[in-house]
């Protein structure tokens, strides 16, 4: 009897968690008008200080609840929620950030909800071109009769990783105001610059002091993310031989077309991220900036086998050395640097992270899909600083495009997710 009770107890301490979607879709779209925008060519910590715009809200919402939190210079946001336990149990953080992409204007969100969306094509308003249909979006059926968020056609919506981010403060207010849910201590992180490489780059681990992490950075609902692509960056340099061009014959050598020849000798149906999908790699040119005496090329690598990437780099450095070699005495300078590598292996080694991840998107009532990420998230370059971090579902859509959407219902699960996972981590930890 005691033994059924003591069940009957935890079943209901489950199933009671519920996070009311008005409140977290009101939260959303208050974070999303705020422009956030990260800068791939700063050289500055956060690279755009505008990302600390939200930042500063945060602080002062996360306050406002009476949670211990700081803003730092480089734009990272740090906070705690208290252990309310009498176990010892290990600390968790979760990790969302607050920049957006550069592949799409974020200046003047204006973002529409859509009360229970009838499952026809919606024509966004700003753009009557902009139209997000249901025959190339499946995962729109899913959410007809619910509430979904859009922007309005010149812009992306930002719920990369603007989602998350609601997701993780309407947890916080949750666990706050619910003292009767029962967890260790929880760390929150929000970062800025993750979508140019630079999410993690002045974070204060000690700081941090956590032991284990999820990034609140995935897409649909019931998604857990154990491993990413390993990543580089390649830069080639060409120096062409400049003479002025009405007396050019036989002496000049532009840099700029040997740079479109060796972007013209790249693979047309491998190798290239419109032409891969699933556990295949890819290179791809993301700009090209020059004249004609020296022009660069930038490149990222993505495998999820390191050996393969290694391959992909010796690759493009072969190919664009046999372009060059016909316009001697042009050269070519060639660099490759690490930007993160695969999750999985630490995941691997740190098995009980994803497990208790599994475990809580079961209790919130979802179907548990364990995916790859083709990219990474913060979480792949803080698994191998000491933070075993796996990728956690938000519900966001379309991505660093003007069809950028999320439905209220998978954000809502995200937040309930966390509660969970909370509650989980302290009930499989020993007594004090």
């Amino acid at each position: 009897m005691y033994l059924f009770v003591l069940h009957c107890m935890f079943a209901v301490n489950i199933f009671m968690i519920k996070i009311d979607q008005g409140n977290i879709a009101d939260r959303f779209m208050r974070y999303v008008q705020i422009d956030t925008q990260s800068d791939p060519q700063s050289d500055t910590q956060p690279t755009s200080q505008k990302q600390k715009d939200l930042s500063k809200l945060l602080l002062g919402e996360l306050q406002t609840m009476g949670i211990e939190s700081e803003l730092d210079l480089h734009g990272y946001l740090y906070a705690t929620i208290p252990s309310n336990s009498k176990k010892n149990v290990p600390v968790i953080c979760f990790c969302s950030h607050v920049d957006t992409a550069p592949d799409c204007s974020g200046t003047n969100v204006k973002p529409i909800l859509h009360k229970n969306y009838d499952g026809g094509d919606i024509v966004l308003p700003d753009d009557a071109s902009q139209i997000l249909k249901i025959a190339d979006t499946p995962y729109l059926k899913t959410h007809i009769g619910s509430d979904i968020i859009t922007a309005s056609g010149n812009t992306l919506l930002g719920a990369d990783d603007k989602s998350g981010v609601a997701a993780i403060m309407e947890a916080a207010s949750f666990l706050i105001t619910n003292p009767d849910v029962i967890h260790g201590e929880i760390k929150i992180l929000f970062t800025p610059d993750e979508e140019v490489g630079k999410g993690v780059v002045k974070l204060d681990m000690q700081k941090l002091n956590a032991k284990f992490g999820y990034t609140m950075d995935g897409g649909e609902a019931g998604s857990l993310e154990d491993e990413t692509f390993s990543a580089d960056f390649a830069t080639i340099i060409i120096n062409g031989v400049i003479a002025h061009p009405g007396y050019a014959k036989g002496k000049l050598i532009n840099a700029i077309k040997i740079a479109g020849e060796i972007l013209d000798v790249l693979p047309k149906n491998e190798w290239a991220p419109e032409v891969t999908e699933k556990k295949e790699g890819f290179v791809h040119p993301v700009r090209v900036e020059g004249i004609a005496e020296r022009t660069t090329i930038e490149f990222i690598v993505r495998d999820f086998d390191n050996a393969k990437l290694k391959q992909h780099g010796e690759k493009l450095k072969a190919l664009a050395e046999d372009v060059v070699k016909k316009y001697p005495p042009a050269t070519m300078e060639f660099t490759i640097k690490e930007q993160y590598r695969n999750v999985k292996e630490v995941l691997d080694a740190n098995p009980e992270v994803v497990a208790n991840a599994a475990e809580a998107i079961s209790r919130s009532g979802l179907q548990i899909k364990t995916e790859s990420i083709r990219g990474g998230t913060d979480g792949s370059r803080l698994s191998f600083m000491g933070l075993p971090c796996p990728n956690i579902f938000t519900g966001m859509q379309g991505i660093h495009s003007k069809l950028e959407w999320i439905g209220v219902k998978d954000m809502a699960k995200a937040a309930e997710t966390i509660v969970h996972l909370s509650m989980i981590w302290e009930e499989k930890s020993s007594p004090l």
